[in-house]
């Protein structure tokens, strides 16, 4: 008889299963068991944590309710209270008051028949329930019925005074509650008591007629647990009392004992309030557990109805993990297949975007072209694959003037530049791998070059190819490209070394001028590394203090006197000795050590020169990277602050150079120098492009004249043509001249003929030392020495 298999075959056929088809059932049915007891364990839990919060806050909310039900019937039995003991006075009173109107008991009161007296105030006290009847005299003496509790007049007496005729007093070391009445004779003679116990038994009663389980007591307050008398008089507030969590309500009462200051303590037990609601919380905690019988019971069967389709899907996500772009087929139209469909989807995106990110992380935004991280695998590749005879070409190229042109044009038009730069230099060597290293800076490799092939006539070639004329926004601008060059086998035999060399010859090429190139030559490792000696050197000077200052004396012709001097940077090293600032001032630059090297000689020219006569100034270079970070302005401040210093003795002279990167920050900045009263000069005038325009931005004090105009002027025509249209300028616009290297008593003559109102060079006096200063000012002082110079 054909039909399923038993279990027994089932049995047997699974043990003549291949081994790998039993290992995947078993390890299915691990997954799916344990999925689905954790997917029915997390919605029980769901489900447990929904209705113990539900459960939670709605007891919280019948505690609230419970709250605030209690707090308003101890109100409205505070105010029985009140009412059934202000009816008591009442009554107490108006008996009291009838008794002392009463003619033979004024008339016993009077003739201080005391038997009479005891005899009515027991009758007095029998017939209203008073614990006490007693008079008080004016004296404070008090009469009691016979077996009435001492009372102390006397503590009765202030109050009975000012007119207070009921409250509680203090009889025998119990409290009651008493009421006063006049006694007149009929000027006032006395005061007729009476005294009612306010006992647990008496409040209980009182309190009782508000059908409330409410705990009323009557304390002094110096007796008063230390937590009940720190509430508030007349408001209910939550206490932990003895018996559980309570409401009290603390009250004071009126006092006809001056020594007595009683309160009214009414307590309300939390747990009578609430216990009304008990069943309801049972009822809800039921129908919570009822809840997660059911959740749990829908979760198992939900758990099985979506384990084969997250089946499928947890094996798809296993194969992304080693890598394999795998999908997942739809089945349905439900919720699973959606899943289904937007695995793939994800698959999809994931995919194309790996690609994206490859390209990003190898490619440069902007041109396209390989990145250097690329270029440089791509180096690795053609080092280890170079054969014996041929050689390989790696070049590190520079726009020249590009941040010029990115600065003065805009950024857009330096995007530009690099596009067609890019452009351009793909034309140029079609068969090389071209790539962008970032900024304006190219990288070109060329491999299998054979040992025949002429490379400097094609270092030359390149060379001529991106020297040419491009269209930025409609603005015709020369651009050309300096490069450095090193060779694989010849420099390196490694791509970080060929790099590294080449970037050396780059550095070379750049010293040498625009659109040049440099091989590398073994002397140019050798100059990098003293340059990182020198660096290293500089640092240390920095923090140990190693530098100096010289000045040199700012001649005034027309005075026939020194105005003022430059302050000149000078380094003693302790093992090289005097190091040239044309060596030392270009690493400074480079590494940012000029910024705090710099503001040295701020401060200490504005030190030393405060000990100079007033008239004389020093004049201090600024660096341009100066006007590129913040900082100057203060610290000019701080180094006049703190040298004493006036403004207008402190000449800051800059160059040209400052305006090229960010030409209204440094007008920012020079117009609050000047407004702090320092004086600005313009150094090396005439050798830059711009300087007539720089003239009209900006009203300086002084212009330099340059040293290779003033170098020539006693024997060039047209030298000397330049020095008299500068001086003319200057003296038009309201500024001074002062020329600076003379040496020869025929620049001099010709410097003054022209018009130049100021002198600087040998002639007058090298750069001396500080404590020379005074020297150089006295010997300007002697006639001799004035007329040795005009």
């Amino acid at each position: 008889m054909t039909g399923a298999p038993s279990r027994s075959g089932w049995r047997r056929l699974i043990r003549h299963a291949p081994r790998w088809l039993r290992s995947a059932r078993l390890r299915g049915q691990g997954w799916r068991g344990k999925l689905e007891v954790r997917v029915s364990l997390h919605i029980a839990a769901l489900l447990i944590a929904i209705m113990v919060l539900t459960v939670g806050v709605a007891d919280y909310g019948l505690r609230l309710y419970a709250f605030s039900v209690a707090e308003r019937d101890l109100a409205a039995s505070a105010g029985v209270l009140d009412r059934n003991l202000a009816a008591r006075q009442d009554q107490m009173r108006s008996e009291a008051e009838v008794v002392s109107r009463d003619f033979g008991f004024r008339e016993a009161f009077a003739l201080s028949d005391r038997k009479t007296l005891q005899s009515a105030l027991t009758s007095l006290a029998d017939r209203t329930h008073a614990g006490a009847a007693l008079v008080v005299g004016l004296d404070g003496m008090v009469t009691a019925s016979p077996g009435t509790p001492p009372v102390k007049g006397p503590a009765l007496l202030g109050a009975l005074n000012a007119g207070r005729n009921g409250g509680l007093i203090n009889v025998g070391n119990h409290l009651a509650l008493g009421v006063a009445a006049r006694i007149e004779m009929p000027d006032l003679a006395g005061w007729l008591v009476l005294a009612r116990p306010l006992g647990p038994r008496d409040l209980a009663a009182l309190t009782g007629l508000s059908g409330l389980p409410i705990d009323a007591g009557v304390t002094d307050l110096a007796g008063l647990d230390p937590t009940l008398a720190g509430f508030e008089p007349g408001t209910i507030a939550h206490h932990d009392g003895p018996g559980g969590d309570e409401l009290v309500r603390v009250s004071a009462l009126p006092s006809l004992d001056s020594a007595l200051h009683p309160r009214l303590v009414l307590r309300y037990q939390l747990a009578s309030a609430t216990r009304a609601y008990h069943s309801l919380r049972v009822a809800l905690a039921s129908i919570g557990m009822i809840a997660v019988a059911m959740g749990v019971f829908l979760g198992s069967r939900l758990a099985r109805g979506i384990l084969l389709p997250l089946g499928r899907l947890a094996v798809a996500t296993a194969a992304m993990a080693r890598g394999e772009m795998v999908r997942v087929e739809p089945r349905g139209r439900d919720e699973l297949a959606s899943l289904a469909r937007s695995f793939n989807a994800m698959v999809d995106a994931i995919e194309e975007r790996e690609q994206k990110i490859t390209h990003a992380w190898l490619h440069d935004g902007l041109t396209g072209l390989p990145n250097r991280r690329f270029f440089q695998e791509k180096l690795d590749r053609a080092v280890a694959r170079r054969a014996d005879d041929s050689r390989i070409l790696v070049a590190l190229l520079d726009i020249d003037d590009f941040r010029l042109i990115n600065d003065t044009m805009g950024h857009a038009a330096g995007d530009a530049l690099l596009l067609q730069f890019a452009a351009l230099l793909q034309g140029a060597m079609p068969g090389a791998g071209v790539a962008r290293f970032g900024n304006d800076e190219f990288g070109v490799v060329l491999d299998d070059i054979g040992s025949a092939r002429d490379l400097a006539a094609l270092v030359d070639e390149l060379a001529r190819k991106l020297t040419v004329d491009v269209d930025l926004a409609g603005q015709i601008v020369p651009v050309s490209a300096s490069f450095g060059v090193a060779v694989c086998p010849d420099d390196a035999h490694d791509s970080a070394t060929m790099l590294k060399h080449a970037e050396l010859a780059l550095d070379r090429a750049r010293a040498d001028g625009k659109g040049t190139y440099h091989f590398f030559e073994a002397t140019l490792d050798e100059v990098a590394s003293s340059r990182r000696k020198l660096e290293i050197a500089l640092r240390h000077a920095v923090r140990n203090g190693e530098f100096e200052l010289n000045f040199q004396p700012l001649f005034c012709p027309a005075l026939h006197a020194i105005k003022g001097f430059e302050a000149l940077l000078r380094w003693d090293h302790p093992q090289r000795g005097r190091i040239s600032p044309a060596e030392f001032i270009p690493v400074a630059e480079q590494s940012g050590l000029i910024i705090p090297i710099s503001e040295w000689v701020i401060r200490d020219a504005c030190r030393q020169a405060a000990t100079w006569p007033a008239t004389v100034a020093v004049a201090v270079n600024i660096s341009p990277s100066h006007f590129r970070v913040p900082g100057l302005v203060s610290c000019v401040v701080s180094a006049l602050a703190q040298s004493g210093l006036a403004p207008h003795r402190l000449e800051l002279e800059i160059t040209e150079g400052v305006f090229i990167t960010n030409f209204d920050t440094t007008l920012n900045t020079l117009r609050q120098l000047r407004a702090l009263g320092v004086r600005i000069a313009l150094d090396d005038f005439g050798t830059g492009y711009s300087s007539l325009s720089y003239l009209r931005a900006f009203p300086f004090d002084k212009v330099k004249i340059d040293q290779s105009f003033v170098r020539d002027v006693g024997t060039d025509s047209s030298a000397r043509a330049v020095v008299r249209a500068i001086a003319a300028l200057a003296d038009a616009l309201g500024m001074e001249t002062l020329a600076e290297g003379v040496e020869t008593e025929t620049q001099y003559d010709a410097l003054i003929i022209e018009g130049c109102s100021m002198i600087q060079g040998y002639l007058i006096s090298r750069p001396v030392p500080g404590t020379e200063v005074a020297a150089v000012l006295a010997r300007y002082d002697d006639p001799a020495g004035i007329s040795a110079v005009a």
